[in-house]
C-alpha cells in the first residue's frame, strides 16, 4: 500500500522509430516496456496521434527505471490544468443575417471541438433544425454514459466523448452522485464555451431578464464536438492528451480550449505537444490566455502553432448604484434579480467591524457576527473567496444586502455577478471612498439600485483587468498574446444541474449564464476561425490567425488607443497583441503570414532543443542542420517581439526579423507606414512596397529595429508597421522589451 501511496500518473514518450522488429504493433512494444519495469502497473492510455507513447502510473523510481530503457524518450510526471474562469455578434460587427460571412454548404461543414467540463445536450443552442446530414468525414462518436446516450447527440451536437481514466487514477472513483461519468456537463463552463464559439441562433435567451435579446454562437452553422476532460478535482493532462488525440483521429477542424497550466517549456506541456499534432493536420487550436493579470509574464499557452487569446469588455454594462445617507451615489455591477431591498436607507456596515477574524473584511465562511450584521447592508472586500460567496455568507448572517469593493488586485474592473441577496460590485477608488464614509459617520446608511442592462458604454472594448499579460516567459521573442476578444460579462447557453452562481446553496436554474474570463475570449475567436475555414477551406491554422491578428483594431472610432482597465492608460500589445478582432475584415485580410510544421521544426532548431525533445514535440526523429543557421527571429509570426539583451554593452543594437507575405486578395502594390513611440528605436523595413500580381504569391521583407542604447531609459517600448494597397491594412504590432 506504500508503494500505492507514492505512485503518480507519468506521461511516457517513446521514439516510435525505435521500436524493435520483434513487436507486431506498437502498443506490444509499450506494453513490454512497462512490464519491465513494474509487475502492476497499468496502461490508462494509448496515445497515437498526440504523442507517440502512453500514460500509467508509477513509482519515481520506476519512472526513472522507465526513462532509462531503450526507445523511451521522456517520463514527465503528469501536470494538472485550471478552467480559465453577449451582444457580442453585434459587438464585433456579424449581425442576424451575418451577410459578409457566405452562407454557403461549406458553413455546416465545418467541425468545432471543444474540450472542458461537457455538454447540457438538451440547451436549445444545440438545435439542429435546418441542418444537413452530418459531415462525411466525421469519425467521431456520441459515447454512452451517466445520464446521457447517443440519443443525446444530433445532426448540431455531432460528438461527445469523456475522459476520466487519469482524473479517477488519481483522485479515484468518480462520486455519481456529484457528476455524471458522461460528457453531461454538470458545471456549465463547457455548455458556455461551446455554444458561444458554435451555438445555434435561440431568440429571447436571458439571464433573469438580462442581456435580453438573441444568443447564437460566432459560428451558428458549424458543427459541434465535446470532449469532456474537466471534472470538479481539475483537467488532468493525461485525460486532456487523450481528449485531443481522439479529436485530430474523429477530423474535428478547429479546436478549442479554455484551460491552461504552469509555465513549462514546450516539451514539458500536453497541450502545446498535443495542439503542435492538431497543427499538423490543419486544425487550428485555440486557447485562453489565463486570468491571472494584470502583471507581466502572467500567460499561459504561448507556443507558436497555438492561437492565445486575452480578454476584453463589451459595450454592455448592469449597473447597480449603491446610494449612501450622505446623499452621494456610486455606481457598480450587479445581475442580482429577486425581492429587492426596502425602499428606504438601510444601515450600513464594514465586515471588518463585524468580525472576530483578522481577515473579517473578507466575508469569508464564518466570519461574520450575525448580531453585528443582521438587517443591515454589509461592505466586504474581494479576495480568497468566489465573489458570489461572500453575498451567501453575509445572506447566512442575516445581512439585507452587499456591497463588494474591489482592492488593488482588481482595481477598476468591474464583473457582473448573479448574487444570491441584493448586492453590487464597486470599483477601488469608489470603495475607498465610501469605506472613509462608513468609517467617519456614526450611524451610516445605504441602499442599492438596480439599473438592467445597458448597452452604448464608451470607451468600449478595453482590455479585461484579469487577462494575463505578456512578455512571453518561454520564447521572448514570440509576441504573446496573439489577440483579445470579449470575456467580460458573456450571455451563452448553461448546464442545468447548477445554479448561475455554481454555488452548492444556489437552487436557482437558468438556461442561459452570464460569466467572465478568458475561457470566454477563447471560444469567440475558435467560432470566428471556423467561420474563416468556411469560407476559405484551403487556408491553413496560421493562415486564418494571421487574417485575424493583421485585421484586428488597436484604437477606437475616434483614434484614441484601446484602454487597458487596469491602469486607466493605453494598452500595449503586451496586453492585446495584435488588438481586438474584427471578424468582418479578417474575412478579406489581403495578405497572410503562413506557417507550415517545418517552419515550427525550424524554430525548435533555433530554440536549441535536442534530439529527443524535439521528437517529443514532433513525434519524428529530426536532427538539426548544424550547417545552417536558425533563428527565432525569422518566425513568419504576424507580431514581432524585440528582446534587447542589456549584458551586451551599451552601445546601439541592431535586430533583424525576416517576414514572408502571401497574397491572399486581388493583385496589388503595398505600400508601409511605419510608427515607433520612442525616439531611442528606430524601425526601419527593406523593401518599403511590395507588389503582387496573382494568388499565393509570396513577397519577402526584413524589419530591423535598432535602439541608441541598450539601456533603456524605460521598461518596454512599441511600433508598428502596416501595409496597404489602399483597400486592406496588414498591420503588425512591434515590442520591444529589454532584459
Amino acid at each position: 500500500m506504500a508503494d500505492l501511496a507514492k505512485k503518480k500518473t507519468y506521461i511516457v514518450h517513446m521514439a516510435k522509430s525505435e521500436m524493435p522488429s520483434s513487436f507486431e504493433h506498437h502498443s506490444h512494444w509499450y506494453d513490454s516496456s512497462l512490464k519491465s519495469v513494474s509487475n502492476s502497473a497499468e496502461i490508462l492510455y494509448t496515445y497515437d496521434n498526440v504523442i507517440h507513447g502512453y500514460s500509467t502510473r508509477l513509482t519515481p523510481e520506476e519512472a526513472e527505471a522507465l526513462e532509462n530503457k531503450p526507445g523511451t524518450l521522456s517520463v514527465l510526471p503528469e501536470l494538472r490544468y485550471e478552467l480559465h474562469t453577449t451582444r457580442t455578434p453585434e459587438f464585433l460587427g456579424l449581425g442576424k443575417s451575418a451577410d459578409m460571412y457566405p452562407e454557403s454548404n461549406s458553413a455546416s461543414e465545418v467541425i468545432v471541438g471543444v474540450l472542458d467540463t461537457g455538454v447540457w445536450p438538451e440547451s436549445k443552442s444545440y438545435d439542429d433544425t435546418g441542418f444537413g446530414p452530418v459531415p462525411s468525414n466525421w469519425k467521431g462518436i456520441c459515447e454512452t454514459g451517466t445520464n446521457f446516450t447517443a440519443s443525446n447527440c444530433n445532426k448540431k451536437l455531432i460528438g461527445a466523448r469523456y475522459f476520466a481514466s487519469g482524473y479517477e487514477a488519481t483522485i479515484g472513483p468518480i462520486d455519481e452522485s456529484k457528476e455524471s461519468k458522461s460528457a453531461r456537463d454538470d458545471d456549465g463552463h463547457g455548455t458556455h464555451t461551446s455554444s458561444t464559439a458554435a451555438g445555434s441562433v435561440v431568440e429571447g435567451a436571458s439571464l433573469f431578464g438580462y442581456a435580453a435579446g438573441t444568443a447564437r454562437g460566432m459560428a451558428t452553422r458549424a458543427r459541434v464536438a465535446v470532449y469532456k476532460v474537466c471534472w470538479i478535482g481539475g483537467c488532468f493532462s493525461s485525460d486532456i492528451l487523450a481528449g485531443m488525440d481522439k479529436a485530430i483521429l474523429d477530423n474535428v477542424n478547429v479546436l478549442s480550449m479554455s484551460l491552461g497550466g504552469g509555465m513549462s517549456d514546450y516539451y514539458r506541456d500536453s497541450v502545446a505537444i498535443g495542439a503542435f499534432a492538431a497543427m499538423e493536420k490543419g486544425i487550428l487550436v485555440s486557447c485562453s490566455a489565463g486570468n491571472a493579470g494584470p502583471g507581466p509574464f502572467t500567460l499561459s499557452n504561448v507556443a507558436p502553432w497555438i492561437t492565445t487569446v486575452g480578454a476584453g469588455t463589451l459595450d454592455r454594462d448592469f449597473p447597480a448604484f449603491v446610494s449612501l445617507g450622505n446623499g452621494q451615489n456610486y455606481s457598480g455591477v450587479s445581475l442580482f434579480k429577486g425581492a429587492a431591498l426596502p425602499g428606504k436607507l438601510l444601515p450600513f456596515v464594514y465586515a471588518g467591524n463585524a468580525s472576530n477574524a483578522t481577515n473579517g473584511n473578507l466575508c469569508m465562511m464564518g466570519t461574520l457576527i450575525p448580531e453585528k450584521v443582521a438587517g443591515k447592508i454589509v461592505m466586504c472586500d474581494r479576495g480568497v473567496s468566489a465573489r458570489v460567496q461572500k453575498g451567501a455568507v453575509v445572506k447566512a448572517a442575516g445581512g439585507l444586502g452587499m456591497v463588494l469593493a474591489n482592492t488593488a488586485a482588481n482595481g477598476e474592473e468591474l464583473v457582473a455577478d448573479a448574487h444570491l441577496l441584493p448586492a453590487t460590485t464597486v470599483g477601488q477608488k469608489s470603495g475607498n471612498t465610501i469605506k472613509q464614509y462608513l468609517f467617519s459617520d456614526p450611524n451610516p446608511t445605504a441602499t442599492i439600485l438596480f439599473e438592467g442592462t445597458k448597452v452604448g458604454i464608451e470607451p468600449s472594448p478595453v482590455v479585461a483587468a484579469f487577462s494575463s499579460r505578456g512578455p512571453n516567459s518561454i520564447t521572448a521573442e514570440v509576441l504573446k498574446p496573439d489577440m483579445i476578444a470579449p470575456g467580460v460579462n458573456i450571455l451563452a447557453a448553461w448546464s442545468g444541474e447548477v445554479g448561475p452562481t455554481g454555488l452548492v446553496t444556489d437552487s436557482r436554474r437558468v438556461g442561459f449564464n452570464i460569466i467572465s474570463g478568458t475561457s470566454m475570449s477563447c471560444p469567440h475567436v475558435s467560432g470566428l476561425a471556423a467561420l474563416l475555414k468556411a469560407a476559405h477551406p484551403d487556408w491553413t491554422p496560421a493562415a486564418i490567425r494571421s487574417a485575424l491578428m493583421t485585421t484586428a483594431y488597436v484604437a477606437y472610432k475616434n483614434g484614441q488607443k484601446i484602454q487597458d482597465i487596469a491602469t486607466g492608460k493605453p494598452s500595449t500589445p503586451f496586453d492585446h497583441g495584435a488588438g481586438h478582432v474584427d471578424p468582418v475584415s479578417a474575412l478579406d485580410p489581403g495578405l497572410v503570414y503562413d506557417l507550415t510544421a517545418d517552419d515550427y521544426l525550424g524554430f525548435l532548431c533555433a530554440l536549441n532543443y535536442t534530439d529527443s525533445q524535439i521528437n517529443m514535440v514532433a513525434r519524428k526523429k529530426l536532427t538539426c542542420d548544424a550547417s545552417k543557421k536558425y533563428s527565432v527571429t525569422d518566425l513568419n509570426y504576424p507580431s514581432f517581439a524585440v528582446n534587447i539583451d542589456t549584458t551586451q554593452g551599451s552601445g546601439p543594437t541592431a535586430v533583424k526579423h525576416t517576414r514572408t507575405l502571401t497574397n491572399v486578395g486581388s493583385p496589388g502594390t503595398y505600400k508601409l507606414s511605419i510608427t515607433s513611440e520612442n525616439p531611442q528605436v528606430k524601425i526601419s523595413v527593406q523593401p518599403a512596397m511590395l507588389s503582387f500580381s496573382q494568388v499565393n504569391e509570396k513577397k519577402s521583407y526584413t524589419v530591423t529595429v535598432t535602439v541608441s542604447s541598450s539601456m533603456p531609459s524605460i521598461a518596454n517600448s512599441f511600433g508598428r508597421i502596416e501595409w496597404s494597397d489602399g483597400k486592406h491594412i496588414v498591420g503588425s504590432p512591434i515590442a520591444i522589451s529589454w532584459t
